[in-house]
């Protein structure tokens, strides 16, 4: 066989490899009690708008990163592309819905309402029909998607292009909060964190959301062979459906993968952070007590010493990494035999700038 032959060969094969020769790398995180974690992004786009990709290559980059969910929110009011590829706005959902289902990816119907700040950006999921929130005035597409029961959420509530000095709540926002077409908000978007979304979130009982909201191919954006990850959101799930997304989004089971950070209410990051560590017990004398901390997911976790009983010496610091079994002295004085040893898990934020405090009672 020839050069020419071989490399002839090795292209038709490419396009005749099956579907399962994909290489799926799964996201390493815990289930929380009777809940099942589901890996999701919300907020992507495809050249049915602003994005660069053809919409079945959203669903292969979701399953080979590990992810279960996700929605194409392609922009109602801004499609750049729509010389060269005219069409409805349900048609990238169209072409992906088959693809999802071979994958087992959760595809889920959106669409992004694409409006000058206030009130901005938001996304509207779990929609059946997106066209007809094509309409001149935002509250008409607002409206037409809350006929639809849509869950909304509002995009990137910091971008600069918008909100160019301070992040602010507008009145506007309170009116389609108050009528029942704000149920979350992105405290995360892409590179972009937002402390504001947090502490608004936790005010008004909002879900907290983290999406990429990528319009590149997505390794134009993140190196995985660096272990990069895109910015998404952990739903906590009753089952791996639709059904039991919706549920979780509605209830607020939710957390945002940022970076290192998990972003969260507290009554879901605390359970989270007691299934992502083991602790145990190895040695125990009238010095101190030898303790083995593994984190048994893929996130590091960042420990910092807060206020506790001076006669208790453990680390200022400690970063426990991905998958590893961390040993721990904490030594004793002045003839104690125990105490609280209080840390601050600083990576995991249950309000703006402040991590989950935890304490383990030797």
């Amino acid at each position: 066989m020839t050069l020419k032959q071989l490399t002839g060969f090795l292209f038709i094969a490419g396009f005749l490899s099956p579907l399962n020769a994909q290489k799926r790398t799964e996201i390493i995180v815990p289930n929380l009690d009777n809940l099942i974690t589901l890996k999701c992004d919300f907020h992507t786009h495809t050249v049915f708008s602003d994005g660069l990709v053809w919409p079945t290559i959203r669903i292969d980059e979701a399953y080979r990163e590990g992810l279960d969910a996700i929605s194409l929110t392609e922009h109602i009011e801004y499609r750049p592309h729509k010389k060269d590829i005219q069409a409805d706005h349900n048609r990238s959902y169209e072409i992906a819905s088959k693809k999802a289902n071979d994958l087992g990816i959760i595809l889920i119907q959106g669409s992004e309402i694409t409006r000058p700040m206030a009130p901005g950006h938001f996304n509207a999921i779990f929609l059946n029909d997106s066209n007809p929130l094509e309409q001149q005035n935002y509250e008409d597409s607002f409206a037409e998607a809350k006929k639809q029961n849509a869950f909304f959420f509002w995009n990137h509530p910091g971008w600069d292009r918008q909100q160019p000095d301070t992040t602010l709540w507008w009145p506007e926002h309170t009116r389609l909060y108050d009528s029942g077409c704000m149920h979350g908000i992105e405290v995360a978007n892409g590179y972009a964190y937002y402390p504001e979304a947090i502490d608004w979130c936790i005010e008004k009982n909002l879900t907290m959301i983290g999406t990429s909201d990528i319009h590149q191919p997505i390794q134009t954006d993140y190196d995985f062979s660096k272990g990069d990850h895109r910015t998404m959101t952990f739903v906590f799930a009753k089952e791996r459906t639709p059904e039991g997304i919706r549920e979780a989004l509605d209830s607020g089971r939710t957390v945002a993968w940022y970076f290192d950070k998990i972003i969260g209410k507290q009554e879901i990051v605390y359970p989270f952070f007691e299934k992502s560590v083991q602790i145990e017990e190895i040695k125990r004398s009238d010095k101190g007590v030898t303790l083995a901390i593994t984190n048994l997911t893929d996130i590091p976790i960042s420990l910092k010493k807060t206020s506790h009983d001076p006669s208790l010496v453990y680390f200022r610091n400690y970063v426990l990494r991905p998958h590893t079994r961390h040993t721990l002295n904490i030594g004793f004085a002045d003839n104690i035999t125990g105490g609280d040893m209080n840390f601050e898990v600083e990576n995991f934020l249950i309000g703006s700038g402040k991590g989950l405090n935890y304490t383990i009672r030797l």
